[in-house]
């Protein structure tokens, strides 16, 4: 091995190393992570990891980085496990997966979904691993073309939200989805996430116990109004 490609090695695995300790003291101090916090853990003084993490906005990004992709892997194998065909079990499949890599991860989740980090702003490349999972169900959706029979609703789309939605339909191929089908998989993605950040952040605590059943459920209830068959 040459002595670059042995010193590329040191760094990756020193990099991964201090993303892990980093992972665990999310646990104890949550979003307020500190170089010198993680540098303590390793017990290194805090500049050795300057040539790794210039800041500590850096170390969040890595991090943030590794969960939206960590998070996107679950969705995409749990779809992949369904036959292509059963959409409804796909879309059950894919949100049963979101939840279950939050509950074993909830340092992580609160990073994603929890209160913004003060004085952090997550930089551009941040924007597509973090779609990931609802362009995943809008997939699904699409899939279905012809097949949906989503129920009526009591009012219809508001003209500047089907505006909105047209702008992002034709920003992602293919650009033929109904603006009213996007606005029912949105519907879909905000109480999946909603769901489980009620239950990750204690807000169904001595109100709702059987968590399976309820987010089953509730999962099922955005399935119908999909139109998933």
């Amino acid at each position: 091995m040459s002595a670059r490609s042995l010193r590329a090695r040191i760094r990756s695995e020193m990099t991964e190393e201090i993303k892990e300790v980093a992972r665990r003291r999310l646990a104890v101090d949550g979003a307020n992570l500190s170089l010198r916090g993680v540098a303590r853990d390793m017990d290194i003084v805090p500049s050795a990891l300057y040539r790794y993490f210039p800041s500590r906005d850096d170390l969040l990004t890595a991090l943030i980085l590794d969960a939206y992709r960590a998070l996107a892997a679950e969705a995409e194998t749990a779809d992949a496990k369904v036959p292509t065909a059963d959409l409804r079990g796909r879309w059950l499949a894919v949100c049963s997966a979101v939840r279950d890599w939050a509950l074993a991860h909830p340092a992580e989740y609160g990073l994603l979904y929890g209160s913004p980090v003060p004085g952090y702003f997550a930089p551009e490349d941040t924007v597509a691993p973090a779609t990931a999972v609802v362009f995943r169900l809008v997939a699904i959706a699409q899939e279905g073309a012809g097949k949906l029979t989503p129920p009526p609703l009591p009012a219809p789309l508001p003209a500047p939200v089907r505006t909105d939605l047209r702008r992002l339909i034709e920003q992602k191929p293919p650009a033929d989805m109904p603006e009213d089908v996007l606005d029912r998989v949105f519907v879909g993605w905000t109480q999946l996430f909603g769901l489980i950040s009620f239950e990750i952040f204690g807000r169904l605590n001595g109100t709702i116990d059987a968590r399976d059943e309820y987010f089953g459920h509730h999962m099922n209830v955005m399935a119908d109004l999909v139109g998933l068959p």
